[in-house]
């Protein structure tokens, strides 16, 4: 194993799986699994958040997700809903428009209604503040699920399991490890993954601002030669900002005080909601795609950004990763209840079957639309904005991205349609 310290091994219960990283989709594995009676256990080297709790009074710092109608079926399939709605923001509408900043729209804007769905909102807008304690808090009182300060070290795949070695020098053995620990997976690198990996040359600032006028639950996606601009509404006269640029400017505002910073983003937002101000902290990342090879090895499987990290131009990497955890979950699931070993490779490879081509064409899409938008050159720009007119004109066109963009096509797992596993 790698240089793991030998000294205690922690042998698991039947079935357990080891969960490298504690954030939103490795806790959302960890009840998905507990959900179907199979116990796990979470590694993450910090601690759960101990400010606030899922009522909201912890203060609000910005961060927030756009979870599609898809997850918040997951969601409520694990009973989390029921104490995110009332916090929540649903998206009503989403407007799609091309243009530079300062300059307005072009007349060729997509424009998506949620009362063309027969299932209601496309998605809502939940706080960091709110779902991360929840997530929290349903693991503290589920006896299935227990959690271990420490970071995973070493690993290696054993006939009937993995043993894993983490820094405090434990080890635990299980059937199977499933990596959830970012776009760099330390997990999957150790079990031989490589990865398609593309430097887009970009930053994305997030953030959040309050505004004058209220947004009426419509979603802004407005495409700038540097890269698109999100905005995305939250509860109150108050929207989400992820905002692309490209790398070096990106620095450059990131470094930059607040009055500097707003002044900036005041000519790329416009005034259709009146004055803008800053609403919580701001955060900065480099954009670039991060595609695994493969999403198993022996004893090994990844999920979300461990897996497949991609732009967020469509808003969808924390829903892709919820995709995957229902698969995994269900497969999972399906051989505990056949009798099978359940870490074994042919059912790992019933989860690789179901998530991996449409995780892939997610990354090769987003990764084609930057390409697209992210430039000035006037024939791509004229024929981008003939296409966005004529899905916004064709109902069936306009119809069938609203669907795939809330999560309702496809072959979906239980849980993506709100059923328990």
């Amino acid at each position: 194993m790698d240089n793991a310290p030998r000294r205690t091994i922690v042998r698991g219960m039947e079935h357990r799986v080891i969960i490298a990283g504690g954030g939103l989709g490795g806790m959302t594995l960890a009840l998905a699994l507990a959900s179907a009676g199979i116990a796990s256990i979470l590694v993450d080297p910090a601690p759960a958040t101990a400010s606030g709790n899922a009522s909201g009074r912890a203060p609000f710092d910005g961060r927030s997700y756009a979870l599609s109608a898809a997850s918040v079926n997951l969601l409520r399939a694990l009973s989390l809903w029921e104490g995110l709605a009332e916090t929540a923001q649903p998206i009503l509408q989403i407007k799609v428009s091309d243009g530079r900043a300062g300059e307005g729209p072009s007349p060729f804007v997509m424009e998506f209604d949620h009362a063309e769905l027969e299932e209601g909102p496309m998605g809502h807008m939940v706080e960091d503040r709110h779902l991360r304690p929840a997530l929290e808090a349903a693991l503290a009182r589920m006896p299935l699920c227990s959690r271990v300060e420490d970071s995973v070290t070493g690993q290696r795949a054993l006939g009937d399991g993995i043993e894993v070695g983490l820094a405090g020098g434990a080890r635990l053995r299980a059937a199977l490890l499933v990596g959830s620990d970012g776009r760099q997976s330390p997990t999957g690198r150790r079990a031989g993954i490589t990865r398609l990996v593309r430097d887009y040359g970009q930053g994305a600032l997030v953030t959040s601002v309050e505004h004058a006028r209220p947004h009426e639950g419509i979603a802004h996606q407005f495409f700038t030669p540097e890269g698109p601009l999100a905005i995305l509404p939250l509860r109150g006269n108050r929207s989400s900002i992820v905002w692309t640029e490209r790398a070096a400017r990106a620095e450059t505002l990131m470094a930059a005080d607040d009055a500097q910073y707003l002044a900036a983003l005041e000519p790329r937002f416009g005034d259709f909601l009146g004055g803008i101000s800053l609403a919580g902290a701001r955060f900065g990342y480099p954009l670039g795609m991060s595609l695994a090879r493969s999403f198993v090895a022996p004893r090994v499987a990844l999920l979300g950004d461990a897996a497949h990290a991609v732009h967020p131009i469509a808003g969808q990497g924390l829903n892709a990763g919820l995709k995957d955890v229902a698969a995994l979950a269900q497969v999972l699931r399906d051989a505990a209840r056949r009798g099978e070993d359940i870490g074994r490779a042919d059912v790992l490879d019933r989860y690789q079957q179901w998530r991996r081509f449409d995780a892939t064409a997610l990354a090769l899409a987003t990764d084609g639309f930057n390409r697209l938008f992210s430039n000035d050159n006037a024939f791509l720009r004229l024929g981008r904005d003939l296409g966005m007119g004529i899905v916004g004109a064709v109902p069936a066109l306009r119809r069938g991205a609203m669907r795939e963009a809330a999560g309702l096509t496809g072959a979906r797992p239980l849980l993506l349609r709100g059923l328990p596993l």
